[in-house]
């Protein structure tokens, strides 16, 4: 495990990216007290063309779904 301040992060931020996809607990600090824990994307959550939907993620939404398009005129004026 390898805890790193804020500045070295910042410095050195793409080889410390390395690591933790390499597998290696990389924990961010800010004044030497842990903050963050910088950790690598799993497939599933990488899964191009879908967003996790809400606190359930088995729900999933493709990005061309309607839910995302824009709303038409009149009902974006009822929101405003």
């Amino acid at each position: 495990m390898a805890i790193i301040n804020t500045l070295e992060a910042k410095t050195h931020f793409s080889r410390l990216m390395a690591r933790a996809e390499a597998g290696e607990e990389v924990i961010i600090a800010r004044a030497g007290v842990p903050s963050v824990r910088l950790v690598p994307v799993s497939e599933g959550e990488a899964a191009a063309g879908a967003r996790v939907f809400g606190a359930d993620p088995s729900v999933r939404l493709p990005l061309d779904s309607p839910f995302f398009e824009e709303l038409p005129e009149d009902e974006l004026a009822a929101w405003e």
